[in-house]
């Protein structure tokens, strides 16, 4: 049914406005009061869309319903009216304006996204608060993005919550001195929303397009936003930019993921490119380079389907200048794979046996790639080792097809 699937993306765009302006209205010591109250509206939604039909003004509906939700609160609990809203009578509640403007919204939700990445907090529940809160995450999620588990993260959460009211942090933009101490935590916060959109580890559903989105939306707000329109923000909006253009060509029919090399460019969106282009370009006006510059003029390339040796050399060269700012498994097996369109599978396999990533099945993929046709026995052999540690079914059907692919090949 329709409003199975417009209920779950309205909690994505929607449950962060709602709880941010009622938190807003309420100070962050009260901040569960304003995610069950935003909690409670859409569970209405959840129990009267399906039996009365989707009003003409979903969005509307929500806020108005929050409106209510919120104002029979404040009727139910006087001294919490009275010490929030000083002077508020209780008889004068039901004319209290409670402002869901889209200027409101988008300031409460920028000040939230800067509140919970408080430095009051330590880094990862900075960014576990804000993909709860404000991304709507579960904590199955948050814990997969983590790579720990779901009690370490509700501990962490509980504290950080804990450490805000302790604070009293206001809700508000930090001042100039402040912002970009906080903006990396935000921005890594958003890479983190993106990355999970553009591969989701949810057994179900490999690419979630709307996480993508939101990610983007609120990597927009902050350039919209003067003190926080800068050249890193702008590179990852280009970054964003480029792969979800590709977002069309990554997945066929039955939901099964496309490599690179198989997509149909046609499906492209040149106008995100475009766009992509456009603020990397904007990007390039500040004088430092952040990891998102590299890997949006990585993604850049990627959107160029011929498969020259300049390309692969200019990626390679651009994976070798991340790796020095910033280390991880994943870009260094990347830039593995940049290595043997380069230079050759030879030189690429050393490398790629020093990193000896055993618990990863993207490890084993690209060594099973690497020895095709050099060696298929073994080739097979890895692939086989990364369909058993692939955690998701569209992975393993994607690399059960190369096992098929090179079975093909030992009996030419």
């Amino acid at each position: 049914m329709y409003e199975q699937e417009l209920i779950p993306h309205l909690f994505r765009t929607e449950f962060s406005k709602i709880s941010s302006v009622l938190t807003k209205l309420f100070g962050i010591e009260h901040l569960e009061i304003a995610e069950d109250i935003a909690s409670e509206t859409f569970l209405t939604a959840l129990e009267t869309w399906p039996y009365q039909g989707i009003p003409g003004n979903p969005t509307a509906w929500l806020y108005t319903v929050a409106k209510n939700k919120t104002k029979n609160y404040l009727h139910r609990n006087k001294v919490f009216s009275e010490k929030i809203i000083p002077g508020i009578q209780t008889d004068s509640i039901e004319i209290f304006e409670i402002d869901f403007s889209e200027i409101n919204t988008t300031d409460s939700v920028l000040q939230m996204l800067f509140t919970l990445c408080h430095p009051a907090i330590p880094t990862e529940a900075q960014i576990g608060l804000s993909l709860r809160i404000l991304c709507g995450f579960g904590i199955d999620e948050i814990a997969t993005a983590f790579l720990t588990t779901k009690d370490t993260i509700n501990k962490r959460l509980f504290r950080a919550r804990q450490k805000l009211r302790e604070e009293k942090i206001q809700i508000s933009l930090p001042s100039s001195t402040e912002i970009d101490q906080r903006l990396d935590t935000v921005l890594a916060t958003l890479y983190l929303l993106f990355s999970e959109g553009y591969y989701s580890e949810d057994k179900e559903e490999v690419i979630r397009e709307e996480l993508c989105q939101e990610a983007m939306r609120l990597t927009f707000l902050l350039i919209e936003n003067k003190q926080t329109n800068q050249p890193k923000v702008n590179a990852l909006y280009a970054l964003t930019c480029f792969h979800a253009s590709r977002l069309p060509a990554r997945k066929n029919s039955s939901g099964e993921i496309i490599l690179y090399d198989q997509q149909d460019e046609t499906l492209w969106d040149q106008e995100l490119i475009s766009k992509g282009v456009y603020y990397l370009h904007q990007a390039s006006q500040g004088s430092s380079i952040s990891k998102y510059h590299i890997e949006a003029t990585i993604a850049y390339w990627h959107t160029i389907k011929a498969d020259t040796k300049e390309k692969w050399e200019s990626i390679l060269q651009l994976y070798n200048q991340l790796l020095q700012i910033e280390y991880s498994p994943v870009a260094a097996l990347n830039r593995t794979y940049a290595l043997s369109k380069a230079n050759g599978k030879e030189e690429a396999i050393r490398e790629a046996e020093k990193l000896n990533l055993k618990d990863n099945h993207f490890y084993f993929v690209l060594l099973g790639e690497l020895y095709t046709d050099l060696d298929n026995d073994k080739a097979r052999e890895f692939f086989r080792r990364g369909i058993h540690l692939a955690k998701t079914e569209s992975d393993k059907q994607v690399i059960l097809k190369r096992v098929e692919a090179v079975n093909r090949l030992l009996k030419l």
